[in-house]
């Protein structure tokens, strides 16, 4: 009899039952010592035992304000200090992060911050391009003449809060070093009161993901999903507290604040932050200088890394470990990751934010051909089946859409029913969206999406968000957009488009409509005018046809 496409990740080694703060407790006593976290650009350096105390008066400042447990809170900011303290001062205290993506214009944070009624924001005064006290003065103009903490928005009812990152003071807004320094005594003892009664099944961070329908949607995860996730992940790579992870992969996304923190926080192993946002030469120079045993990055990032002109100048040799994930990784890439950059015992992940996210990992002794050709096998306590459209489960080595049920899916998408019942079902199984194939001993391939979804450079872009935004363009009449083939992201979004009759419009002005307006990796870098799109007899769009005709059109070559 044939195997079934169905694969459990049964595991000698059990789940944590604990929150994330309780767990922290633990950490830091174990290994109060050893270093916690390293942001050299900050000159923070900061043990195990330094970190949990700022974390616990972090909690406790926050509370002090009259944030309760449940509330949300969120966090628009690059990499740094304070967003790791944040991650784990509000599971202590009892807050639902919401992870802000720094990308994000003004029509974003409004959305996200209405969305799910956040009480305060926790925010950056600007990175890159991007001038975040100015956007949320656009948004909620009244900050201006608020006292801290008083603020009444007619947009935002609910938040209450701005705290700024910095020395400097603004209109409105409370400093993040004040708010950590103000607790007292009685503020801790209040707090550890509270972190005793939260449980590892309420809400501690909302990761907003691109909706295929336009808006985004705010996948909801428990304390249980992302510390479990974090530590079996860290298991995989055989992670111990002499271990030093350099993690230049942002942290608003599951890769940074699991893959990365928690990863390291559930084995005692040192966080070390290269920068506020990547680069290449400062990772290498982190790497040498920190002695690195671990390294995250998407593809692009290894590939900026490994043909850095300077490359062959630094010291790698303390590199063991680390994950490549975000996108399909070229056995080229992972070759010369191995021998070039020493790191033997590098491993693939996969996963999506919904399930919290690693579902399938490599052990870093798997063959580097399967590393490559492969994500590995499940992970420990998940169940993984792969069904065809009817929903049954299909044979080992047949396609079909990759489910998974287990600790690591979410609560839901956060307010949005219907959009939960869609991804889950009643049986609890997440439904991916994912195109897979489990091979007869257990390695799974991801052969295609079922969804649009375009990846780009790790980054996900849902065409149909996209496409909601475009369709405000007086001139625009339909648009659809489509993934194209990028040699160095992997793909390109092109939005293809037909305009009203009588209108004319250029690429140059699509671009500049979308410009300050939505994140910059979602602007089309092509733009393509069409008379009409490929459609079936029923009248549905046939978007791999319009992607094949693009891609010929542009001199790419098609998938």
């Amino acid at each position: 009899m044939q195997q079934a496409s169905y694969v459990h990740g049964a595991h000698d080694v059990p789940l944590i039952g604990e929150t994330i703060g309780a767990f922290l407790d633990g950490v830091a006593e174990r290994h109060g010592d050893q270093p916690a976290l390293v942001v050299a650009h900050q000159n923070v350096r900061w043990t195990y035992r330094q970190f949990h105390e700022r974390v616990n008066r972090l909690a406790a400042g926050l509370q002090r304000l009259g944030l309760n447990p449940g509330d949300r809170i969120g966090i628009w900011s690059q990499n740094c200090a304070e967003w790791v303290l944040t991650q784990f001062a509000t599971a202590k205290a009892g807050l639902v992060m919401v992870n802000i993506n720094p990308a994000y214009r003004r029509s974003e944070l409004e959305y996200v911050l209405d969305k799910v009624q956040c009480s305060a924001l926790i925010l950056a005064p600007s990175f890159k391009s991007s001038d975040y006290i100015a956007m949320l003065q656009d948004v909620v103009p009244e900050i201006h003449h608020s006292a801290p903490g008083a603020l009444k928005s007619a947009r935002l009812p609910h938040l209450r809060h701005v705290i700024r990152l910095g020395s400097e003071n603004t209109p409105g807004m409370l400093n993040f070093d004040a708010v950590l320094e103000s607790a007292n005594a009685a503020d801790l003892e209040q707090m550890e009161r509270i972190a005793a009664t939260l449980q590892f099944d309420d809400a501690v961070n909302i990761q907003f993901t691109s909706g295929t329908t336009g808006a985004p949607k705010g996948a909801t995860l428990t304390h249980h999903n992302i510390l479990n996730n974090g530590f079996f992940i860290g298991e995989a790579m055989r992670l111990t507290e002499k271990d030093r992870l350099c993690i230049p992969v942002p942290l608003y996304h599951c890769f940074g604040m699991v893959l990365g923190n928690l990863a390291c926080v559930t084995h005692g192993a040192a966080m070390i932050y290269p920068g506020e946002g990547f680069d290449a030469k400062a990772v290498l120079e982190t790497v040498q200088s920190e002695k690195c045993t671990g390294l995250h990055g998407v593809p692009t990032m290894f590939i900026a890394i490994l043909d850095h002109p300077d490359f062959a100048g630094y010291d790698l040799s303390g590199l063991r470990t680390g994950i490549m994930a975000g996108s399909p990784c070229p056995i080229q890439v992972m070759t010369r990751v191995i021998e070039q950059m020493h790191m033997k015992e590098i491993t693939i992940a996969y996963g999506m934010t919904e399930t919290s996210p690693v579902s399938f990992q490599s052990s870093v002794d798997d063959p580097v051909d399967l590393r490559v050709s492969t994500v590995g096998r499940v992970h420990p306590h998940l169940e993984v089946k792969i069904v065809d459209a009817e929903g049954r489960i299909v044979p080992r080595g047949e396609k079909g859409e990759l489910l998974t049920r287990g600790y690591s899916v979410m609560l839901g998408y956060w307010g949005d029913e219907e959009k939960t019942r869609e991804a889950i079902d009643a049986a609890r199984w997440m439904h991916t969206g994912d195109l897979a194939v489990i091979d007869d001993n257990g390695f799974c391939s991801i052969v295609g999406r079922s969804k649009d979804m375009v990846i780009r450079g790790g980054e996900n872009i849902y065409p149909r968000e996209v496409e909601e935004y475009l369709y405000r363009h007086p001139k625009v009449l339909d648009v659809q957009c489509v993934g194209v083939p990028d040699p160095k992201y992997g793909e390109e979004l092109c939005a293809c488009i037909i305009l009203r009759p009588g209108m004319q419009a250029d690429a140059d002005e699509i671009r500049a409509f979308c410009n300050g307006q939505i994140a910059h990796y979602k602007i089309p870098r092509y733009v393509r005018f069409v008379e009409s799109f490929p459609m079936t007899v029923t009248g549905k769009i046939q978007k791999f046809m319009l992607r094949k005709q693009v891609a010929t059109d542009l001199g790419l070559a098609a998938d």
